[in-house]
Order: C-alpha cells, then sequence, then structure tokens
C-alpha cells in the first residue's frame, strides 16, 4: 500500500459515515419525531416507508445505470447527490412541512434516499479498485473496510446521540442534526473528491455476470436475510426503549453504546478476518448476536442495565456484520465484475429492502395491537412490543447464518 493511497483512507472513512448517518438513524430518529411533533399515524409512517422502499426496488438499478453513465463525470454527479441529500435532510428535520406533514415526510425521504442510493452505490464501486490499488492479494477489501465501516459506524454513533446532546443543551435537538449533516456532507465530499477520477478503464459489465454467478446470488440473500434484523430492531428501539423498559432519557446513551462497540469491534473482527477467514469470523459474530439479543425477550420495566449488557454484546456482533460482508461482496465482484457498479445496486437493493419489510409489517403492527407512543400500554401491546423486538430478529438471523453456512467462498 502506498503512502499516497494511506493517506486517502481517512476520507473514505468520513464519507462512509455521513452515509451511515443519513441511512439508520432515519429510520431511527423519523418516524418517532413525525409522531410526536406532527401527529402523523404509525399506519401511515409505515404505509410511506414501504411505498418508498417499492420506489427503490425500481430505482436502485436504474441509479446503478445511471452511475455508469455518467462515470467519468462522477465527481461531479457524486457533488450534486451530495448536495440534493443535505437538502433533504434540512427539509426533513429543520423545515416545518409547508403542507399535510405525511406528504412532506415522503417528499423529503425520497430526495434524501435517492441521492443517498447514488453515492452509495458509487462510494462502493470504487471501493473495489481501491481495495486493489492498496493489496493485490485480496486483503485489500479487507482492510479498506476497517476503515470504511469503522468510520460509517462512528457516523452512526454520532448521529444517533446528537439529538439527545442537543436536547440537553436546550437547542431544536432534530434541526440541529439536519445542519450538522449537512456541513459533515460537504465535508465528506471536499476530502473525497480525489477519488472519482481513478479507475475508469474499468467498463461496466452489467447486472448479468452478478445473476449468473452463483455465489453471488447466495451473498445477495446472505445480505437480505442479514439486514432485515437491524431493520426491524431500529425501526422500533425508541419504541422498546421507552415503553417496555421504561427508560424515558436513556434512548440516547444505549444507542450511542450500540454503535460505539460496534465501531469499536469493527477493527478487531477486521483482523481476525485476515487470520481465521472472513467466513468463519462472520459466522462467530452472528452466533453472538442471536445469543445475545435472544435476552431481549426477557426484558420488562426497569431492566436499563440489563439491556445495555445486550447492546454492547449485540452492537459489537454488528461491527463485524458491517465490515465484513460487503468485503465478502466486494472480494466476489473483483472475480466476475470489476467494475461492481450494478453490483452494488443490486446490493444497495437486497440492503434497504428489509426496512421496507419492517416498515409495512411492524407500525402497523404495533398500532393494531393498541400500542400507543408516549402513553401506558396494555400488557398485550407491550408484549407485542416485546415480540416483534426480539424474538423476529433472532429468527432472521438464524436464516442469514444458515445461507452463510452454506455458502461456498474462494478462501474455504
Amino acid at each position: 500500500m502506498s503512502g499516497k493511497d494511506a493517506q486517502r483512507l481517512p476520507a473514505f472513512a468520513v464519507f462512509a459515515g455521513v452515509l451511515s448517518a443519513a441511512g439508520l438513524p432515519i429510520y431511527i430518529h423519523a418516524p418517532k419525531f413525525y409522531l410526536d411533533t406532527y401527529g402523523v399515524s404509525l399506519a401511515a409512517l409505515g404505509t410511506v416507508l414501504f411505498a418508498l422502499r417499492l420506489i427503490d426496488v425500481v430505482q436502485d438499478p436504474l441509479l446503478g445505470r445511471l452511475a455508469e453513465a455518467v462515470r467519468r463525470w462522477r465527481g461531479v454527479a457524486v457533488a450534486i447527490a451530495v448536495g440534493l441529500m443535505a437538502a433533504g435532510m434540512l427539509g426533513l428535520f429543520a423545515v416545518t412541512p409547508p403542507f399535510a406533514p405525511i406528504w412532506w415526510f415522503a417528499a423529503m425521504l425520497t430526495l434524501v434516499f435517492s441521492a443517498f442510493s447514488f453515492l452509495t452505490i458509487s462510494f462502493y464501486a470504487r471501493g473495489v479498485a481501491k481495495a486493489g490499488e492498496l493489496d493485490q492479494t485480496g486483503l485489500g477489501h479487507l482492510r479498506l473496510a476497517r476503515w470504511r465501516e469503522t468510520g460509517g459506524l462512528i457516523g452512526v454513533c454520532i448521529a444517533s446521540v446528537l439529538p439527545s446532546l442537543f436536547m440537553a443543551l436546550g437547542w431544536p435537538p432534530f434541526g440541529g442534526f439536519a445542519v450538522v449533516f449537512a456541513a459533515a456532507a460537504v465535508l465528506a465530499a471536499v476530502m473525497i473528491r480525489g477519488e472519482w477520477g481513478r479507475g475508469l478503464e474499468l467498463a461496466s459489465s452489467g447486472f448479468g455476470p452478478v445473476l449468473r454467478d452463483a455465489t453471488s446470488r447466495r451473498l445477495l440473500l446472505v445480505a437480505l436475510a442479514n439486514a432485515a434484523p437491524v431493520a426491524v430492531t431500529s425501526s422500533l428501539f425508541l419504541f422498546f426503549v421507552e415503553s417496555r423498559l421504561g427508560a424515558v432519557g436513556w434512548e440516547g446513551p444505549l444507542l450511542l453504546l450500540f454503535f460505539v462497540a460496534a465501531a469499536g469491534a469493527a477493527p478487531l473482527w477486521g483482523m481476525l478476518a485476515e487470520r481465521i477467514g472472513a467466513k468463519r469470523t462472520l459466522m462467530a459474530a452472528m452466533v453472538l448476536s442471536i445469543v445475545a439479543f435472544s435476552f431481549a425477550l426477557m426484558l420488562g420495566t426497569g431492566d436499563t442495565w440489563a439491556f445495555a449488557a445486550i447492546c454492547l454484546a449485540s452492537g459489537a456482533a454488528l461491527g463485524a456484520d458491517m465490515t465484513l460482508l460487503p468485503a465478502i461482496f466486494a472480494r466476489r465482484m473483483e472475480t466476475i465484475a470489476p467494475n461492481a457498479t450494478e453490483g452494488f445496486a443490486l446490493w444497495s437493493f437486497v440492503s434497504k429492502f428489509t426496512l421496507a419489510f419492517a416498515a409495512v409489517a411492524l407500525l402497523p403492527a404495533l398500532e393494531w395491537a393498541g400500542f400507543s407512543s408516549g402513553e401506558t400500554n396494555t400488557p398485550t401491546a407491550l408484549w407485542t412490543l416485546s415480540l416483534l423486538y426480539a424474538l423476529v430478529p433472532c429468527g432472521l438471523k438464524l436464516v442469514a447464518l444458515a445461507l452463510l453456512v452454506f455458502t461456498s467462498l474462494e478462501e474455504e
């Protein structure tokens, strides 16, 4: 790895941090913000989130095509997308809806998610070529992933805790978050601007090689099943802490603990993967996640410290998910489709489709069970919340683990 390439790795970390701050935290903060601030129903929010994910079913592959079509002007395209994403975030949290809040919610999320998708596809596709520049032995993917995914997890940490910090300081919590996000997005775009003009000699091979390759198809299924538990827990986290644990005010610290554990563990999982293989390491992390999170089903009012321990263990396991699985897929793309643009368009699609499942299935189910945010709930409503938050993710994680066990990788 040359010194010049090493100096660019922090730019990948910062850019990943901004993208992560536009991803999961939106599903954690936005529904509750619009429910509490504007009185939008859970069922309406779930329907909108599901509809937006359906748009992604069509648009992610198209955005992959677009990223390839503007390959020689990708720096300009990325700058425009960063601007749109920042504007959408400001509109979502810092602007009072000029018309019906549910439609404003939909419009701003469409802007954020569309820009986010284009940037994610372009960023990860560039990472395939970048890893080859770092190390031709295949370890470059793990080294880049350590920087990229650790940066992403740090971004999630900051995004998750900022609203609580601003609230404690007496500042507008979500408006302040949106302003900080916009500034960080501009900084990240400036830091990584030199990367987009590199690797242009890699021509696109389309979706065909990815979809025809049995290993790639299996990895996409693993990604789909493995992202689903995070989608479920992200959608229900605030409701679980507030209503099931009765730990009002602890949402920010617990989120921070979860994502700090993930960020701290990510480099360690990466180093372990270099020793014993990425697949074995990822399987071990999945088992840890299932065992740790299964205990959440038994928690009730006042069990905040027990839940903190679960956040610590399951957060550490998430560090492996976010670091190793993209690296495994990127290594496969380097073999069958080095340009990787369309490959990561498919990867983006399957990763986000789980959020559609969480939105359309879980939020309405909670409402039908009689659950109300911020109010006293019946035992049935609280038990439904526990089942959805704890049992469903463990089942989905078991599916992901089984798929990975039967996926043959080159390292074996």
